[in-house]
């Protein structure tokens, strides 16, 4: 069979469909997008209503949240003026010396007020802000669970970290210590050099920097605040006239209450207690004063040189002197406390030669 036959047998080759040949894009025409303008304006009209009552509730938060937290501050801030114009008016009296003075209060008062705002602040804002997400139809319980859980787990994680800041917080709100004051904090002694929400710096006796966690601090022994008591023990012999001891301390007495700067560091007369304690070679007189806050160390060192000095002067004798000799006493013989050579001492006498060990026979072979 030829070619053609074999075309003309076939027959006619089938035309493409339209379906088969691709078609140019649809051109949007002017009632498409009229279509389009309506159904947005129809969502729109629908949906008005509720965007408007969300936008005003959040407004509205907004507004009560912002007016509550300036009300707020400022009643945190009349409440410590009030307290500075409390202090400022004690000042200068009697009871004034007794307590801290205006410059501390005002600091410590600035730092009170200072947390506050600061948690009521956050308080107000992360109220306002759960509402906010609440108004927005936004499940909140995932949200607390969440919060709750990771609270516990910080709880347990930095119960040390929360325990120094709550104790350095009620620490400032009760004015226990402040900066310049000697406190004995039982883990460790010194001036205070700052005090913070979470640690203490104290400076040692030998210069040494104490960084004390508020959360060890179990007491506090607060040496700057109201008034010291400085005690001196003078002790003499207990053949000694007491009249005389007591004349001469009140000499003494009498004259550094007069002299500067004693006069001003002595907030109280310096008494004579009488005896604090009677032995067979000895009896302790207590001498006592009121002193300013930690200044009893300072004068108890001048009281007890101006004594001595006076004692001197007055021919009293200090206990634990030289022993004084007595007239008509032989000397004492350098041999008499001496012990008897012992007879072992002499490797000829029978004692040491009845002491020998016994030399053993040699053996011969």
């Amino acid at each position: 069979m030829s070619l053609s036959a074999a075309l003309l047998a076939a027959g006619p080759s089938p035309s493409p469909s339209p379906s088969d040949t691709p078609t140019a894009p649809a051109v949007p025409t002017l009632q498409d997008a009229q279509e389009s303008a309506t159904n947005a304006a129809g969502w729109v009209e629908q949906n008005w209503s509720t965007w408007l009552a969300i936008g005003l509730r959040v407004l509205l938060i907004l507004v009560i949240a912002a007016v509550l937290r300036v009300v707020v501050r400022r009643a945190i801030t009349k409440l410590i003026d009030r307290m500075n114009r409390t202090v400022q008016a004690v000042d200068g009296t009697a009871l004034g010396g007794l307590l801290v003075n205006v410059e501390r209060r005002r600091q410590r008062s600035q730092a009170i007020g200072s947390v506050l705002r600061s948690v009521a602040s956050f308080t107000i804002v992360s109220t306002a802000a759960l509402m906010i997400l609440g108004t927005f139809e936004i499940n909140l319980a995932p949200l607390l669970a969440s919060a709750g859980v990771a609270g516990v787990a910080i709880g347990f994680g930095a119960r040390n970290l929360v325990t120094d800041f709550l104790s350095g917080v009620f620490m400032i709100l009760e004015d226990q210590y402040g900066v310049g004051d000697s406190i004995d904090a039982g883990v460790a002694c010194g001036e205070v050099i700052e005090v913070g929400l979470r640690v203490t710096k104290l400076r040692g006796e030998n210069g040494a920097i104490w960084y004390v966690r508020n959360g060890e601090v179990k007491r506090v022994g607060n040496l700057s605040q109201g008034w010291s008591t400085a005690n001196v023990d003078v002790t003499v012999r207990p053949d000694e006239d007491l009249d005389k001891v007591k004349r001469t301390i009140g000499e003494v007495a009498e004259t550094m209450s007069k002299e500067e700067p004693w006069n001003e560091l002595l907030w109280g007369p310096i008494e004579v207690l009488g005896l604090d304690s009677v032995l067979l070679d000895s009896m302790v007189i207590r001498v006592s004063a009121k002193t300013m806050p930690g200044k009893s160390l300072t004068v108890e060192r001048e009281l007890r040189w101006r004594i001595k000095r006076a004692f001197d002067a007055a021919n009293i004798p200090i206990v634990g002197g030289p022993p004084v000799p007595v007239d008509g006493d032989s000397d004492a013989d350098p041999t008499a406390g001496m012990a008897a050579p012992s007879a072992y001492s002499n490797t000829a006498s029978p004692q040491a030669q009845a002491a020998t060990p016994l030399v053993p026979p040699s053996t011969t072979k």
